[in-house]
């Protein structure tokens, strides 16, 4: 019988070990998520991907929230993170230390994300509003843009699902 792993016998960190764990060069930047239940998921995805941080822009919600904590699971504890009022700012101190800037979205010219290789560069992925995507302005400074391949009729996938599916890929890349 294969039985199913009790939660105490799978090995996770704790917060210490967490915190002092080299992180996966990756920032994930939220470009005005409504949706305090995404932007919870969020952090729980970016604690199990061991991601360097998320930097909340805009009208997106920050910790402490009663509502993000219904998804987070705790994870604002461990995953760092902080507000950036203008997300064309945080894309600017990101892209000037280093980071090099990928806006997850649909546009003209993309790379597929089964077809994108991230090599040894620090990634500052974002991820746009619900309803309005990453901005024009974001992607006119992005290096790249990699877009989701879909096969169905809807033309986009809940951002938290999107950050998920994004963070996998480029994780497994580099873990390969």
């Amino acid at each position: 019988m294969n039985e199913k792993t009790k939660n105490e016998n799978l090995g996770r960190k704790n917060l210490e070990t967490f915190k002092s764990s080299e992180k996966t060069p990756v920032v994930v930047v939220l470009d005005n998520i409504r949706s305090l239940n995404n932007i919870g998921s969020v952090f729980r995805t970016a604690d199990a991907f061991l991601i360097e941080k998320i930097v909340l822009c805009g009208v997106s919600g920050t910790p402490p929230n009663k509502e993000i904590e219904k998804t987070a699971l705790g994870s604002t504890e461990s995953v760092t993170w902080e507000y950036e009022k203008e997300t064309l700012e945080a894309m600017k101190k990101l892209k000037n230390t280093g980071y090099k800037i990928v806006a997850v979205e649909q546009a003209g010219k993309k790379v597929w994300l089964n077809e994108f290789k991230r090599g040894e560069d620090k990634l500052a992925l974002i991820f746009g509003n619900e309803v309005y995507g990453v901005s024009q302005e974001v992607i006119d400074i992005s290096d790249c843009v990699i877009e989701i391949p879909q096969l169905g009729t809807k033309h986009s996938l809940n951002i938290a699902v999107s950050v998920g599916i994004v963070l996998w890929e480029v994780v497994k890349a580099n873990n390969q």
